[in-house]
């Protein structure tokens, strides 16, 4: 019974709203042409503002008001929380876990793309090969942080390995390593795990890139004595650089927010944790509000750069053309 009381409730609001919005577009049609289109546009535009205000908004500012609070978000204790985070050991390594995945993931993403990108242009085969490499993007993170793991498996000397990387060490006569737990290298098997998803993303748009390049330009490069180095690197990457800052600054921002990878695969234990994961962990299992909020504002200020950057390198190849 409650149901449908409920479910009556929903109907009639949504029954009101749309009288309101029907009456308003009648009005509208009836006002001064100016008028009109300045309340249409207010009434076509408003819910849009309205969800972005409640789902984005209002989440951002409460967030930054939690992270001057202490764990149940009752007492102020200003700066106390970011003072936690740059003064205790175990954030300071998630931090430097999270540069380190900034800087590697971007940069080995971008380069591999782009030079799988040049190598297979116009090659045999080169759908398929771009298909092969694409593929992982088609995977969510915490499927390819399941098939990692298996990759990455660990059993003792003596016992059958599952984890195809062991098997390879025992074949060639080695220990089998146990990749998740040794730090810090265990970091960068994490890291390789987001790069093998990232760079088919790369190589597809690079590759667009490349063969947007117009021919006459590379062609008037090798007519004036450039080999094949030369006319890439003095051409051909110029004629792409928006396309290298959108993929970079992408993959950055992704790479910012990782946290299904690490939380599949170490759950952020044995030193890999990341800002994403201290957050999650934080919040919702140790139950420290202000220190939860606290990282995911760092995190927000992390990532703010970035996208401005993006959207002025966008302005300004948009004003060079």
């Amino acid at each position: 019974m409650e149901f449908f009381e409920k479910f009556g409730v929903l109907l009639i609001g949504l029954a009101a709203f749309v009288a309101v919005v029907g009456i308003v577009l009648f009005l509208a049609d009836r006002a001064p042409k100016r008028g009109r289109d300045v309340i249409q546009l207010a009434v076509f535009v408003a819910p849009a503002l309205f969800l972005l205000a409640v789902g984005l908004v209002y989440p951002a500012l409460r967030t930054v008001y939690l992270s001057f609070f202490d764990r149940r978000g009752d007492n102020f204790v200003g700066f106390q929380n970011y003072q936690w985070m740059f003064t205790q050991p175990e954030t300071l390594t998630v931090l430097g876990n999270t540069l380190l995945w900034v800087v590697l993931v971007p940069t080995v993403s971008t380069v591999v793309g782009l030079a799988y990108a040049v190598f297979i242009d116009r090659s045999r085969g080169e759908k398929a090969l771009k298909a092969l490499v694409f593929m992982p993007m088609a995977i969510s993170f915490v499927g390819a942080g399941i098939i990692w793991r298996f990759m990455y498996d660990y059993k003792a000397a003596g016992f059958d390995q599952i984890g195809l990387l062991n098997q390879i060490l025992v074949w060639l006569g080695q220990e089998p390593q146990q990749f998740l737990i040794d730090s810090p290298l265990n970091t960068l098997f994490l890291i390789i795990v987001m790069i093998w998803i990232q760079t088919g993303f790369a190589m597809v748009l690079l590759s667009a890139a490349i063969k947007g390049v117009p021919i006459e330009t590379v062609e008037a490069a090798r007519l004036d004595g450039a080999n094949a180095w030369q006319s890439f690197w003095n051409v051909t990457v110029p004629s792409i650089r928006p396309t290298i800052v959108v993929v970079v600054t992408t993959i950055t921002i992704a790479t910012l927010k990782v946290f299904d990878i690490v939380r599949a695969m170490t759950g952020g234990q044995f030193s890999t944790s990341v800002i994403a994961n201290e957050m999650y962990t934080q919040t919702f299992v140790r139950g420290e509000f202000g220190q939860g909020a606290s990282l995911a504002v760092v995190l927000f200020i992390m990532v703010l750069p970035i996208v401005i950057y993006n959207v002025r390198s966008l302005a300004r190849s948009r004003a060079e053309r």
